[in-house]
């Protein structure tokens, strides 16, 4: 069974979602995603500064058997790329909640009501 810290939430699309202070979001994908996908060879990051939308790609994520999209969880602005993601992909492999993509300023965090608890995300991945 994947690992699932209990302090995040998750979205339906195996992304999850650190909220930090200041409407700050880290957001990476999940080890039941990354158990999917297989090794990771690529990902291709937002630029910082660039607005993203909530539920819409903005990362794409490649492995030696497919390639996935990756969606931001709320609308806002980019302000961190994790450089080390870009460099090691693979890094992500080893352990998915160390190994976060990118970082927004959210303009509105009702846009993570719609977001999964651990719990509900464990009953969706097993069902």
């Amino acid at each position: 069974m994947s690992l699932l810290p209990e302090h995040l939430k998750y979205a339906r699309s195996h992304e999850w979602v650190q909220v930090e202070t200041n409407n700050l979001l880290r957001v990476g994908i999940t080890d039941f995603a990354q158990k999917e996908l297989g090794d990771l060879v690529y990902v291709t990051m937002p630029q910082i500064g660039q607005r993203v939308v909530a539920n819409a790609t903005c990362v794409v994520i490649e492995s030696v058997k497919t390639a996935s999209d990756i969606s931001s969880p709320a609308s806002g602005e980019v302000i961190a790329i994790n450089d080390a993601v870009v460099e090691n992909p693979e890094i992500i492999n080893d352990d998915a909640y160390a190994s976060w993509l990118f970082c927004i300023k959210a303009d509105d965090l009702s846009d993570l009501d719609k977001l999964l608890s651990s719990t509900d995300y464990k009953t969706m991945i097993t069902a």
